[in-house]
């Protein structure tokens, strides 16, 4: 079965950076004040949706 991707609304993004300390794999990064997910790197953990204070970062099916 395959994970769920994960999706960062950057309209909602406070670019706090709160993900990108936490991202074991260095998949989050920020491109004009908004934070971004390389995709290939994620292995979905859930790390960054749980420290995301807004939850601006979700899981998609």
């Amino acid at each position: 079965m395959e994970k769920s991707k994960i999706k960062i609304d950057i309209k909602n993004c406070l670019a706090c950076g709160g993900c990108i300390s936490v991202c074991l794999q260095d998949a989050i990064y920020m491109i004009s004040s908004k934070a971004n997910l390389d995709d290939k790197k994620c292995i979905r953990c859930g790390i960054c949706i749980k420290t995301c204070p807004i939850g601006a970062i979700q899981e998609s099916k």
